[in-house]
């Protein structure tokens, strides 16, 4: 069945209308996309990126919005379509720049609270509660808000009727027919939509190259049952701190089974209790105990919630591999369950942690080995229902690396939307929408913001590539001490190493190497710094097949 447009029912206008992403398109993670007409802005989504192996001391990543910044006075909302780090991670750090009122479901803005407050932005910010089936006028932009399933309770996707037509955004969603919260995707306002005519479908593409439907949130039940069942000792489930549901389930699982639930990590803590607050999270009474108290019961009759799937180091099942969590460390028995999947690019530092887990004698059970996750996002026949529903005269597919954008665009296509009616884009391309036609517009900044402990934007590319080659080869140091009117050495040369040769192993390289920075300062050529660098990196490379970071620092007497 093709995608069959009323184009009669699309709305044109003279004026521009501009899609601006500014992250979430080439890569999975620190979605934001801007919504443009005239002298009027609406932003949707500010989120994070988890750092990449490479990306070496780096805490997060977030989406360069310098070009927002220049128009911030434009802005006239900013809407969250769910409570996930990918999409609510960078609110403090945009609310710092921009004042504008920022709309969210009432989950999503407890969430947003915690992190607000904690940036000592919560009184400064005016927020919004709405609701899916609500609509709400931001400048030129008539938003209606529609509820879709994903593995966050409260998720909406986007109906958004600007004067260049409708647009449609789906946010994170798939279509689940047995959700936790019984409460599925609304596939009648998707229907009422196409019968208006719909400009554009902007859609997750995240599984795209997933075939089939992905499975209900309601698989996990039965997995975690029987991963209760058989453990003998602790249970230890880490998920994101966000995902309410899971901990509804992980709760759920804990009653039937006898146990007691503790939630491990301030923000799972802060997050239960504002879920708890807003009735998200459904907690029997008597069946949570806090941490310290979970410590000193049997192992048997406990069941402990933390942060750390992706394998971040800092997080509690990261310490917890290495032995390094203050609060408790793993005792042989514990069965350890990963209710995530892996982001790309974590594969191998979460296995690294699975390993680790392993060594200190925990049963870990992660997706390949039993259930006990489902992803949030759709599948390829779901994609295939969500272009049927919607049949949109343009289609540009979101929320993905550009693998997963050429799937999704390949998917539209088989599906009847014509080729040059796809527009395949990755962060900063521009998409304008003049009297009904998309045609491409300039590039503005869409690359990564590092943030690095305090600093924001402070260490960029060439710092991290720094970091890497530090990681690799090394450093060596050569402090030098000349006489200021010859320039001979006084004092023989000392040299520095870290992270380049063992020690041991050093005495007749560097006695080498001193003799080497002996001859190339007898033979001065003017710059005996850079000769010295220079001639010290080639020497090391010769000698050891590796090119450390040389220094040369020389004082005068």
């Amino acid at each position: 069945m093709e995608v069959v447009v009323d184009e009669e029912k699309i709305i044109m206008s003279n004026k521009k209308f501009r899609i601006v992403p500014l992250g979430g398109l080439g890569e999975v993670g620190k979605n934001m996309i801007l919504y443009e007409y005239g002298d009027n802005i609406l932003v949707v989504d500010t989120g994070i990126m988890f750092p990449e192996n490479d990306m070496l001391g780096i805490d997060y990543i977030l989406p360069d919005f310098n070009y927002l910044l220049e128009k911030r006075h434009l802005v006239r909302g900013i809407i969250i379509t769910h409570g996930h780090e990918d999409h609510t991670g960078a609110i403090r750090h945009v609310m710092e720049e921009i004042q504008a009122p920022i709309y969210a479901t009432s989950l999503t803005r407890g969430l947003l609270e915690v992190k607000l407050a904690r940036g000592g932005m919560l009184n400064r910010t005016v927020l919004n509660t709405v609701k899916a089936g609500d609509q709400v006028q931001i400048g030129p932009f008539e938003v209606e808000f529609f509820h879709v399933c994903h593995s966050i309770p409260d998720g909406v996707g986007l109906g958004i009727t600007t004067p260049a037509g409708l647009v449609v955004h789906s946010g994170d969603y798939k279509f689940d027919h047995t959700p936790v919260d019984g409460w599925p995707t609304d596939y009648a306002k998707l229907g009422e939509f196409s019968g208006r005519g719909v400009l554009a479908l902007l859609a997750d593409s995240t599984n795209a190259d997933k075939p089939g439907w992905t499975p209900s949130e309601r698989v996990i039940d039965p997995a975690f049952d029987q991963v209760f069942s058989k453990a003998e000792g602790r249970i230890i489930i880490a998920s994101f701190a966000s995902l309410i549901s899971r901990m509804q389930q992980v709760v759920n699982a804990a009653q039937r089974h006898n146990r007691k639930v503790a939630f491990a990590g301030i923000s799972m803590v802060e997050n239960a209790k504002m879920a708890q607050k807003l009735g998200y999270l459904k907690i029997p009474e008597g069946l949570q105990v806090n941490i310290d108290t979970a410590l000193k019961m049997n192992p048997a009759q406990v069941v402990l919630m933390s942060t750390g799937t992706q394998g971040e180091p800092s997080s509690i099942l990261g310490r917890l591999s290495t032995g390094t969590n203050r609060q408790f460390d793993i005792i042989p028995g514990d069965t350890v369950v990963l209710s995530s999947h892996p982001i790309p690019g974590n594969e191998e530092s979460i296995y690294r942690t699975i390993n680790r887990m392993f060594r200190r004698g925990a049963n870990v059970i992660y997706e390949p080995i039993a259930p006990v996750h489902v992803s949030g996002h759709a599948s390829q026949e779901e994609m295939k229902l969500l272009i049927h529903l919607v049949k949109p005269k343009y289609f540009i597919p979101i929320h993905g690396e550009l693998r997963h954008l050429k799937q999704h665009a390949t998917i539209a296509q088989e599906l009847g939307i014509a080729e040059e009616n796809i527009a395949v884009i990755e962060n900063g391309q521009v998409v304008e929408f003049e009297n009904g036609n998309l045609s491409l517009g300039d590039r503005v900044p869409g690359g990564y913001v590092f943030v690095d402990g305090s600093r924001v934007g402070e260490v960029g590319p060439s710092v991290v590539r720094e970091r890497e080659a530090l990681a690799r080869d090394g450093i060596v140091v050569i402090s030098l001490v000349l006489e200021k009117s010859s320039g001979r050495l006084i004092e023989e040369p000392e040299i520095i190493t870290r992270g380049f040769i063992y020690k041991r192993d050093a005495k007749n390289l560097l006695a080498d190497a001193r003799n080497q920075i002996t001859d190339t300062i007898n033979r001065g050529n003017g710059n005996i710094q850079n000769d010295i660098e220079q001639s010290i990196r080639a020497f090391f490379y010769n000698e050891t097949k590796r090119r450390p970071m040389v220094f040369v620092t020389i004082n005068r007497l």
